[in-house]
């Protein structure tokens, strides 16, 4: 490899950690509602956007994500970054989820009970649950539809059942959640569930 090329491949190698970098870090900071609404934004980034992955592989590593104890947002980050680039795109892709939430936090802190007394900052943090609400509605839809499309009975009974228990029954999530497993585990090994 001439010293042009080998030039070149380095640059387009760091011009994708700086752009995963840059495009995970804005995900982060504007992800307000937890781990499970930065799921979609990093799917539209990666997916839709860019193509670094396909749909259907992006909810798989983002199903194990979120199965993985610790916060998803960063188990996404970690897992997706890990199957585009290895280690080193699974710590960048960790470091720029990590360091919006690490910055507002400490500016929180030092300015608290300004912030916390605030009816404006109060007024925005709840514009901002709204916004996370419909986004994480919006994936339920999402996710829900394509159930659908398939049309097989029992992806669609397992999402009622977990539904209806936790919220009419008030039963763990937890405790749903490690039952849906075995029953995926014991009755979704068809290839027509994938």
């Amino acid at each position: 490899m001439s010293d042009d090329q080998y030039q070149a491949v380095r640059n387009s190698t760091q011009h994708f950690y700086w752009k995963l970098f840059v495009s995970t870090f804005l995900i982060s900071a504007f992800t307000v509602g937890g781990g499970f609404v930065i799921i979609p934004l990093l799917r539209a980034k990666y997916v839709d956007e860019y193509g670094w992955l396909d749909d259907k592989e992006t909810l798989n590593l983002v199903s194990i994500a979120q199965s993985m104890p610790g916060v998803v947002a960063c188990n996404s980050a970690i897992i997706l970054g890990y199957r585009m680039a290895g280690i080193r795109g699974a710590l960048t892709a960790l470091l720029a989820t990590i360091l919006p939430p690490l910055v507002t936090i400490c500016v929180i802190a030092v300015f608290y009970s300004a912030v916390a007394q605030n009816a404006y900052a109060q007024y925005i943090l709840k514009g901002m649950q709204c916004g996370a609400t419909a986004i994480i509605a919006s994936v339920a839809y999402d996710l829900l539809k394509k159930q659908l499309k398939k049309r097989l009975a029992l992806p669609l009974v397992i999402i009622a059942g977990t539904f209806v228990a936790n919220y009419c029954f008030d039963i763990n999530l937890m405790l749903l959640i490690l039952i849906d497993a075995v029953i995926g585990l014991a009755l979704m090994r068809d290839k027509r569930f994938s």
